[in-house]
């Protein structure tokens, strides 16, 4: 069985080292072994289990959604259906975020719209910023 040192570890995962050492402290992989050094070794199993954490943290799921995923991977009983729901409120989550965002990118399109950008010292978008919000000005 092959060891990795956390260093190879990150290199191979794209998960930084310090990062690893968090995922480890919160549970969401098990603790590595330690050689007779002291310095934490890898196997084969924690790689690919950092591998499948950095691709749903990169696909946006939290740290605790990881969680219930990799308990649905390891979980041969498991029903899909329980896997899609989690993935069906992800998406829910990011079109919300998508939405929101949308939102301040237009917001902020028509403060910029009403901007002349002159040399006078009037300016709607420092107004709209020091306005209370419902303010009908």
């Amino acid at each position: 069985m092959s060891l990795y040192a956390i260093g190879a570890v990150a290199a191979q995962t794209g998960v930084s080292a310090k990062t690893i050492r968090y995922y480890e402290s919160t549970g969401l992989i098990p603790p590595a072994a330690r050689a007779s050094n002291g310095y934490r070794v890898y196997s084969e199993r924690a790689v690919h289990l950092l591998r499948f954490v950095k691709r749903a943290r990169d696909l946006g799921f939290s740290v605790e959604q990881v969680g219930n995923l990799l308990a649905l991977w390891a979980d041969e009983k498991r029903e899909s259906a329980e896997v899609k729901k989690l993935a069906v409120a992800h998406l829910e989550e990011i079109e919300h975020k998508i939405d929101a965002l949308q939102d301040l990118r237009n917001t902020t399109r028509t403060l910029i719209e009403c901007c002349h950008g002159e040399d006078r010292p009037d300016c709607p978008i420092l107004e709209n910023l020091a306005s209370q919000p419902g303010d009908d000005d």
